[in-house]
């Protein structure tokens, strides 16, 4: 399963790590790319909650548009 969040606020490196520490913690997650030249989230894992992806962006201060 692969799904891809269009997120404007990523401008950096410091966002990157930011999403990638928080979306990484969710079961079922087994990788994270953030590019923040495309301003998208692609989340890859075997039955992740979306909600929890949400939620976990959300913590890292970022909104999901």
């Amino acid at each position: 399963m692969q799904t891809t969040y269009s997120v404007p606020g990523i401008s950096c490196g410091h966002c990157r790590t930011a999403i990638t520490g928080e979306v990484t913690k969710i079961a079922g997650v087994s990788a994270v790319d953030v590019d923040h030249d495309a301003k998208t989230v692609t989340v890859t894992g075997a039955g992740f909650n979306d909600a929890a992806v949400r939620d976990a962006i959300d913590e890292a201060g970022y909104d999901i548009a």
